[in-house]
């Protein structure tokens, strides 16, 4: 409970010492939560305990839901899809064998599209689990 605190009160210092910086973002999946955080006004990103290959699996099965795949590797990490004016950019790094550190990035007409981004992140997160 006191690391939630001063968790909570070093998000606020940054956001008003850095006006946009890191927001935390709380994203429910199934039964627990999934907290990631916004690195840009367009990038939601977290570290999860899961192997590459599961995430890589799930990213790959929700973008195709989202648009039509652009380019994708598997050994960069990248997943890049649009549809329309929507583009929509994943990327997965190995932090440690059992830790992928999953971004995504959406944009519309040039814009950031964080409320998209944080659907597809959800939607990454709850399949791999």
């Amino acid at each position: 409970m006191r690391n939630n605190s001063i968790v909570c009160v070093l998000a606020i210092l940054c956001l008003v010492s850095f006006g946009c910086a890191p927001i935390l973002i709380g994203a429910a999946v199934g039964a627990g939560a999934v907290g990631g955080y916004a690195v840009s006004k367009d990038t939601i990103q977290t570290d999860l305990d899961k192997p590459y290959e599961n995430i890589w699996n799930s990213a790959l099965s929700v973008s195709k839901n989202y648009g039509n795949i652009k380019y994708e590797n598997i050994a960069q990490g990248y997943l890049e899809l649009e549809q329309g004016p929507t583009h929509v950019w994943i990327r997965l790094s190995r932090m440690t064998r059992a830790t992928t550190r999953i971004r995504v990035s959406v944009r519309k007409y040039h814009l950031p599209n964080m409320a998209l981004a944080q659907e597809i992140f959800a939607k990454v997160v709850q399949e791999a689990r």
